[in-house]
């Protein structure tokens, strides 16, 4: 057995529901040689027992307790503590398969590899479905493959891959990973607070650590279970400000290629991210209560300059019909088409 050390953080704040199924995951994994550092970020209910008790009974659970920061300052703040050669970040009210640290170290170790990343099965109230990143059972990325295959993917998707956007964003989650610590830690690379960026702090995350990255491994095998029936979740709830959190978040990104001198293709996929982003912000929209006013708000973010020009250079010929019909509507600015498309997605994904 090595004697590499993982570093879990897990922010901790109104999951007393969820948080022991997560930890018993964490406890009982196979790979024995982890400290679990867990972020009481000022939790309201009583999973701040839950943690002491746990860690009463098992001496590799740290507690930090912080005030209020949200789930990206628990992130930073957990980093301080981190005494561990790796870092996995996980989410409490998710759980791990009990196999997931030691197939990660070795993957890792046998590879020299700066992250490895896998699937993950996304688990609704009475069912459960495996997300699709990678159809091979094992790949390893080189440094030119990590710049062009999994950095660019952290923008968004390009040619033949926008044939499944809803594929776009399976990458860009930190949790789903191991990475080696001192590829955050000695580069300083910290979350943006998640009211600057909205629900998409992971995404500006990774695209500074992959910037750094010259070898990863991907391992299809589901070991990650990210809970999707939590209503309570910041993912299922109306978010007011995400139109301009989602308008910082491309700033931000805008602002990391040109200070990287990105290659072309890396415009292109910020382009694309911001063209199939109407459908979030749709998603978001039809979850609020102003029923008459929700397709003047779509009207009104199609109507933006940068939604404009984004369309004008969107390549549409990879879309399958459905979604074709959709951002013709969004080019052209016919927001009622728009508006009933979601109302269709929305149905069919049960919201």
């Amino acid at each position: 057995m090595n004697s590499k050390k993982i570093s879990i953080i897990v922010p901790v704040y109104n999951v007393e529901k969820y948080l022991p199924k997560c930890l018993d995951s964490l406890i009982n994994q196979t790979y024995k040689n982890l400290e679990i550092i867990c972020v009481n970020d000022e939790t309201p209910d009583g999973s701040l027992e839950i943690l002491e008790d746990y860690a009463q009974k098992d001496n590799r659970i740290k507690i930090i307790s912080q005030k209020n920061q949200g789930s990206s300052g628990a992130r930073n703040t957990g980093a301080k503590y981190v005494t561990g050669d790796y870092i996995m970040y996980v989410d409490s009210d998710d759980w791990v398969e009990l196999d997931t640290c030691e197939v990660a170290i070795n993957k890792a170790l046998e590879n020299d590899a700066d992250v490895v990343l896998w699937s993950y099965v996304r688990e609704f109230a009475d069912l459960s479905l495996p997300k699709k990143i990678f159809d091979e059972d094992e790949i390893v990325f080189n440094k030119e493959e990590v710049k062009y295959k999994l950095h660019r993917r952290l923008f968004s998707l390009c040619g033949e891959e926008l044939r499944y956007i809803e594929n776009a964003d399976s990458i860009v989650t930190v949790w789903g990973k191991l990475y080696k610590a001192e590829l955050i830690l000695s580069n300083d690379i910290k979350f943006v607070d998640i009211n600057l960026v909205g629900t998409s702090e992971d995404a500006l995350f990774n695209i500074n650590v992959f910037g750094y990255v010259k070898k990863a491994v991907f391992v299809n095998k589901c070991f990650n279970h990210y809970r999707k029936d939590n209503m309570t979740s910041l993912t299922k709830t109306y978010k007011e400000k995400l139109f301009s959190q989602w308008q910082r978040l491309f700033g931000f990104m805008e602002e990391y290629i040109n200070e990287h001198q990105c290659d072309k293709v890396f415009e292109t996929a910020l382009n694309n991210r911001i063209c199939l982003s109407i459908v979030g912000l749709g998603l978001n929209i039809l979850n609020g209560n102003k029923e008459l006013k929700k397709i003047k708000e779509i009207k009104n973010i199609l109507g933006c300059e940068r939604y404009r020009q984004a369309y004008k250079q969107l390549t549409m010929k990879y879309f399958p019909v459905h979604w074709k019909v959709f951002f013709f509507f969004a080019k052209h600015n016919f927001a009622l088409g728009v508006y009933l498309m979601l109302k269709c997605i929305q149905k069919l994904k049960g919201h």
